[in-house]
């Protein structure tokens, strides 16, 4: 039996020792501290920070004083040189990464040490839809992962090691593209695609009361084609009418065993609305209803093909129980004759019962969408002034070139922005000579998650300014065989380049600021209470800028595109600052595969 004298050194030792105990151990995380986040100054737990997505920190060690002495502390290289859009989350001392391909790496967050590394073996060694994992989720022991080949997993949060491992869906069923439906001089035959309709995972895995729930991606019938040019963004989207994709959808499943609890299909049956002649928000279609309510009688299963990809984490107001996220185009893409109506839920914000799935609302941004306006930048929830009164509101960063702002209790709109784009022939359809339209499917914002500062009222949108060309061309009869028309959405030959704006939401949305950047932003923003909006570009700038006026204060190059969102936290004392640069292959950006993180150089 120990003396009193002996108990009196062992406990200080043991103390100090579990003080020191390596980054590697990290206590669970459980609802409780997922749903106070946002109190939380030193950890990144969610996608966004919190489940309003805010994604902003309250850090403020660096600011517009101490910028200019932000160095890089540490480079973790993944060994991947691929699209790399990660969002890093940080609990206890603890950073977990995904990497391209779905990789799961959980590293020292002061040092970068490797702690574990999860590689994950894929079911098929072509994904539909490219390499890209946008983070993992962390919660009650586990990192859950949703994979390019549409699985999820839950990994021991502790060890790496895989806990179960489901599948989202089933592969290899449907059509997918094919050039044989180009006419036979088209030059387009001379490109490879990118990819095919099919599923995969690309988003971040949501974690909320006991459940984890995730979307797919791949559905939305559309032949992606390579540019002509080596490291030149995307170089057309084919659409061809037919019954092509299937069903998008949003499910939820246990934490603990994967079970599926519900599912949130993006096309069903009925998806055919009110056949709109104008976008809610009244801004005309130019459709031809009439030939569309004719055709309806010939394609009563359309739902059935009808893609509705889900791109980015979804949103959760924890008080009213509802969870909100946004909807990718319908399928086939471009091509539209076969896909009569509105095709309800495509190019929509829904909100559903976090508990079960149920639609409690939707507002569809484009009805009957030709041009791939998906939604893909998360909500933000947050607070407005409206005739004297505070209303719980949801706002989101369309590809069209507006943030919507809505009550997010029954989807009412109550306001949109001042465009943070140039618009131009918005809704033309086709012709054979080809119409300029902009933004094109690229946005406005595409994915980019938006970062508010509830306190002042601000939200920091990252923009792309990529014209694009829609045009017509066609198959020729052969024999008893029709004509069989295509749809052709290519990048107009003119400079393309980027927005950083700032919204002033008090004042329904007007424009407080914008910074034109070289190349077109994706991959999101970060602001801090340090008065600072953190953004990165595809020549590999990372970049600090002046909250209240969009000045430039700092800038790092990183060696490769930053196109994806940074993150911040705190450790011992000291705030650092977070962001993949890996680039990103369809935008022409070069690619890497490191996670770069900055901190204050020493006085």
């Amino acid at each position: 039996m120990l003396s009193a004298w002996k108990r009196g050194l062992l406990l200080p030792a043991i103390l100090l020792l579990l003080c020191k105990a390596p980054a590697a151990w990290s206590a669970d995380v459980g609802d409780d501290r997922l749903k106070s986040a946002a109190q939380t100054r030193g950890d990144w737990l969610l996608y966004g920070r919190d489940y309003s997505q805010q994604r902003f920190s309250p850090l403020d060690q660096i600011n517009a004083g101490t910028v200019k002495r932000l160095v890089p502390k540490w480079i973790y290289q993944t060994g991947i040189s691929a699209t790399f859009q990660t969002s890093p989350l940080i609990a206890d001392g603890v950073m977990y990464i995904t990497t391209p391909f779905s990789n799961v790496v959980a590293l020292d967050a002061k040092t970068g040490r490797e702690n574990w590394r999860y590689d994950h073996k894929r079911v098929s060694e072509k994904p539909c839809c490219g390499p890209a994992n946008r983070g993992a989720a962390i919660g009650y022991g586990k990192i859950y992962v949703a994979t390019v080949d549409a699985r999820l997993i839950a990994l021991d949060q502790k060890s790496g090691k895989p806990i179960w491992d489901i599948a989202l869906a089933e592969q290899g069923t449907g059509a997918t593209e094919d050039k044989q439906v180009l006419a036979a001089g088209d030059p387009l035959h001379a490109r490879n695609i990118t990819g095919s309709t099919g599923v995969g995972a690309v988003i971040a895995p949501l974690v909320y009361d006991g459940k984890v729930i995730v979307g797919i991606t791949g559905v939305g019938y559309g032949m992606h084609l390579d540019s002509p040019r080596p490291g030149a963004p995307l170089g057309a989207v084919v659409g061809v009418a037919g019954r092509y994709g299937r069903p998008g959808f949003l499910a939820a499943y246990d934490a603990e065993t994967g079970k599926q609890i519900w599912k949130f299909e993006t096309t069903q049956q009925g998806w055919e609305g009110r056949f709109r002649t104008e976008t809610p928000d009244g801004v005309p279609l130019r459709r031809d209803i009439t030939a569309e309510k004719a055709a309806l009688a010939n394609y009563p299963d359309a739902w059935r093909y009808g893609g509705g990809s889900i791109w980015h984490t979804p949103t959760v107001d924890t008080a009213a129980g509802l969870l909100y996220f946004g909807v990718g185009n319908p399928s086939p893409q471009a091509a539209d004759s076969t896909r009569p109506g509105d095709n309800l839920y495509t190019v929509s914000l829904v909100a559903l019962e976090a508990a079960t799935g149920k639609l409690v609302w939707h507002f569809q941004q484009v009805p009957h969408d030709m041009w791939g306006y998906d939604v893909a930048s998360p909500p933000t929830l947050f607070e407005v002034e409206m005739g004297g009164k505070s209303v719980p509101a949801i706002g989101q960063a369309s590809k069209l070139g507006w943030y919507y702002v809505h009550d997010r209790r029954d989807g009412a709109l109550l306001f949109k922005s001042d465009a943070f784009v140039p618009q131009d022939n918005l809704f033309a359809p086709p012709t054979p000579q080809g119409v300029r339209i902009t933004p094109g499917p690229a946005g406005g914002s595409n994915w980019s998650p938006a970062s508010l500062d509830a306190s002042r009222g601000v939200v920091y949108v990252a923009g792309m300014h990529v014209p694009m060309i829609y045009r017509t061309a066609e198959l020729p009869a052969e024999g008893e065989k029709p004509a069989v028309p295509y749809f052709i959405i290519e990048p107009s030959h003119e400079e393309n380049w980027g927005t950083l704006t700032a919204l002033d939401l008090s004042k329904s949305g007007r424009i407080a600021w914008q910074t034109k950047t070289d190349q077109p932003l994706v991959g999101g923003v970060l602001a801090t209470a340090g008065g600072l909006v953190f953004t990165g570009e595809g020549g590999g700038d990372f970049s600090a800028f002046d909250a209240k006026s969009g000045a430039k204060l700092w800038s790092f190059n990183c060696g490769a595109g930053v196109n994806a969102p940074p993150v911040s936290y705190e450790s011992d004392g000291a705030q650092y600052v977070a962001v993949a640069a890996g680039g990103s292959q369809i935008w022409g950006f070069r690619q890497g595969g490191a996670v770069v993180v900055f901190g204050l150089a020493e006085n």
